[in-house]
């Protein structure tokens, strides 16, 4: 069975959260800040778009998803490149995060073209 863009982005805001905590505790605020923000809004939009009012308004809010993904690949590779994060979790959840823009990008595309 195939695992739902809902569920895979709910697992990796899950992962956030933990990396959050673990930030905290090394008083690293501003940053831990920034991904929890954009790492937990990716699934909250994903889920969202699920009871959108139109195609456009669900094309629309997995495009804000895509881009808070974005962001959030951003601020994982500055944690990554500042040493806040350990090579191993930064693999791991860079991983997670290339898989749901591929997948956020082929739902998008593939909504954009049955639009038409």
């Amino acid at each position: 069975m195939q695992t739902s863009i809902e569920e895979l982005s709910y697992r990796f805001a899950l992962r956030i959260v933990k990396l959050n905590e673990a930030l905290q505790r090394h008083q690293h605020y501003v940053l831990s800040k920034q991904i929890l923000r954009s790492g937990t809004a990716i699934g909250a939009l994903a889920a969202e778009a699920q009871y959108a009012q139109s195609k456009p308004d669900f094309i629309h809010k997995l495009q804000i998803a895509l881009k808070e993904a974005n962001e959030t690949r951003y601020w994982l590779r500055l944690l990554y490149d500042s040493n806040y994060v350990e090579e191993d979790v930064f693999y791991s959840l860079l991983s997670e995060l290339e898989s749901i823009i591929r997948i956020l990008t082929r739902i998008i595309n593939t909504s954009k073209k049955r639009l038409k």
